[in-house]
């Protein structure tokens, strides 16, 4: 019976990852070891490499692509290197999107090839290709279309498990409209489960069924969100839509002869059949009214956050049950703040339930709790809070010249003015469990900006990494940090792209010195 138990234990500690052993156990302590050398004062990131591009950047888990995704370029060496350089593509072979796809743990899959990462391409052509992400060899091709849709978007509906291809809007010529055509197909959607490729199906979101002032369409976690012109949000099972609708299941390669059409599934010039006929309108969820369709849902109870749909109360977020759309207790959270770019909310991406809310110059960590005088109520509380350094900054309304001729200002400084210190970026490392702000200050033409790591439990300020380069607050950026890594990738006018890349390097006391 002692032996029994003892397995039992041995058995359950190992299911919880307490194994000393688990390769799961020692990649948890090298990350908790890097964590603790990133924020070491001796550590510093090094400007160790720079280019600068007329076509998009991209960055992708340690890999940095130029040319539309035609050279990609390793950062996780001491110096980025390259890992392939393709051969300049045609403007019908342009890449309009791609997907990083990584190997499943504990899964036994079909190809050699499925256990290494690789790139999901979408072509302007209506083609999907999977690369290797090491050679950019083409693993799989698939023909989505003829050219009666254009798609031009991937995202997941489950990270790494169910890939949605979404079509761009699709409107009729002016000359067809200008003799009353009505098309009523907005959308195309193509769903995929990865690793291995697979197809699930193909359906249309069709104004008849949805309504003539669709505007959007997404699917995430399962739901199929659908956004209309006027704020409105509705939210169906997306599995349900699958499973009712369908009518009939297809395999990628195989032939098919089906409502008068026939071919080989996934292969040019078929392409995928339509498969999934939605005939009647799916249970709905859930609906929201929202100004500028802004609607998230997160926390612990289910809770969503809307900005009533009325341009007065841009700004201001109300934080609700998702149950019973009660508004939780503090629920209208508002900055208050004067400034040309608004300030934004979400819920905090470590699965903690928290909620960021960032403004010029203070960063709110909120946290959903039981209200003590109301069980069945819950309250927004403050967890910690990060704020900008302006304690050099003074917006003095009255000053005197060297003359002593007094001027008065006839307007005060805007609360994200260029001059102050202001958050642009808040991001969250989260294999590091650590929170990045970006802030910068710009006077005149020369802009200064800093990544600052934060601890995610507290707030409490670790570490501080000045970019070198100067930072124009007009330009549009991105900055990744990534484990050992800091990337910063600029967009300038007229389509010059620039990309700086910072890595850490371990120094000593004596070097402080």
């Amino acid at each position: 019976a002692l032996r029994d138990h003892n397995v039992y234990r041995f058995l359950t500690r190992r299911a919880h990852g307490f194994f000393a052993r688990d390769a799961g156990v020692s990649h948890r302590k090298n990350l908790g070891l890097l964590r603790k050398i990133i924020c070491q004062e001796s550590t510093e990131f090094k400007n160790v490499w720079t280019t600068h591009s007329a076509s998009p950047i991209a960055y992708e888990r340690g890999r940095i692509y130029l040319d539309n995704y035609q050279c990609c370029i390793s950062s996780i060496a001491q110096e980025p290197r390259i890992l392939y350089q393709k051969p300049k593509c045609s403007k019908s072979e342009k890449i309009e999107d791609a997907l990083l796809l990584e190997c499943p743990l504990g899964e036994m899959l079909p190809s050699p090839s499925d256990y290494k990462s690789s790139l999901i391409v979408l072509t302007v052509r209506n083609w999907l290709l999977r690369l290797s992400a090491d050679s950019g060899e083409i693993l799989q091709k698939i023909y989505l279309a003829d050219s009666y849709c254009k798609f031009r978007y991937l995202s997941w509906d489950t990270p790494q498990e169910v890939m949605v291809v979404k079509s761009a809007q699709n409107k009729l010529p002016a000359a067809a409209r200008q003799v009353s055509i009505q098309e009523s197909v907005l959308f195309y959607l193509a769903v995929f489960q990865v690793l291995p490729l697979s197809f699930i199906g193909m359906l249309e979101i069709n104004k008849k069924i949805f309504g003539n002032s669709v505007t959007d369409v997404a699917v995430s976690n399962g739901i199929l969100i659908v956004m209309y012109s006027m704020g409105l949000v509705r939210l169906y099972n997306f599995q349900t839509i699958l499973e009712q609708f369908m009518e009939q299941p297809f395999d990628l390669g195989h032939e098919f002869n089906w409502n008068g059409q026939a071919g080989v599934v996934g292969k040019y010039p078929f392409g995928l059949p339509h498969n999934i006929k939605i005939t009647g309108t799916p249970p709905l969820l859930f609906e929201a009214s929202s100004l500028e369709n802004a609607f998230q849902i997160g926390g612990y109870p289910w809770h969503y956050i809307i900005t009533p749909n009325k341009k007065k109360h841009k700004g201001i977020f109300h934080i609700c049950s998702l149950k019973d759309n009660a508004l939780a207790k503090n629920g209208i959270q508002e900055m208050k703040c004067c400034s040309l770019e608004p300030d934004w909310i979400y819920f905090h991406p470590d699965m903690s339930g928290r909620i960021i809310h960032v403004g010029p110059n203070l960063i709110k960590v909120l946290k959903l709790k039981e209200d003590i005088n109301n069980t069945e109520q819950m309250e927004v509380a403050e967890d910690f809070t990060i704020v900008t350094n302006r304690e050099n900054c003074v917006n003095n309304t009255v000053t005197v010249t060297a003359s002593g001729r007094v001027v008065k200002k006839r307007f005060n400084l805007l609360d994200d003015d260029p001059e102050q210190e202001t958050f642009k970026i808040v991001d969250y490392e989260d294999e590091l469990d650590l929170l990045s702000t970006v802030a910068v200050t710009q006077i005149g033409a020369d802009g200064r900006a800093h990544l600052d790591i934060h601890c995610n439990e507290h707030g409490i300020l670790l570490k501080s990494i000045p970019f070198l380069e100067s930072w124009d607050v007009t330009y549009s950026h991105e900055v990744y940090f990534d484990k050992d890594l800091v990337l910063h990738i600029e967009q300038k006018p007229n389509r010059r792209f620039s990309c700086y890349v910072y890595q850490m390097v371990c120094g000593t006391a004596k070097d402080d010195e």
